[in-house]
């Protein structure tokens, strides 16, 4: 399940379970790619945020390049990794 961050805090939607959390942005080639192997994975709780729409968010984690994909476990960070991945990689961080 994909979900697109809007006015929500990222906070409250990890707290509880698994999420995968992708910061991306529309013009980064790397980030489309990402975002096909993100869309096949129906199984996993995955939440997209767009460095141009949420900067502030972007600068409270770190976020120095794209994409980011970021582990949250019961809202504690596990893990961070930038750059594209496969699904196998991915599903290895969960």
């Amino acid at each position: 399940m994909i979900k697109y961050l809007k006015d929500e805090k990222l906070e409250d939607l990890v707290k509880e379970g698994t999420h995968i959390v992708d910061f991306y942005a529309e013009w980064c080639g790397p980030c489309k790619m990402l975002g096909s192997v993100l869309e096949s994975m129906e199984d996993v709780s995955i939440i997209k945020i767009n460095v141009d729409e949420h900067p502030q968010l972007a600068s409270q984690y770190g976020i120095m390049s794209i994409p980011v994909i970021m582990v949250f476990k019961d809202g504690v960070e596990t893990s961070k990794t930038t750059g594209f991945l496969p699904e196998e990689s991915i599903r290895k961080l969960l």
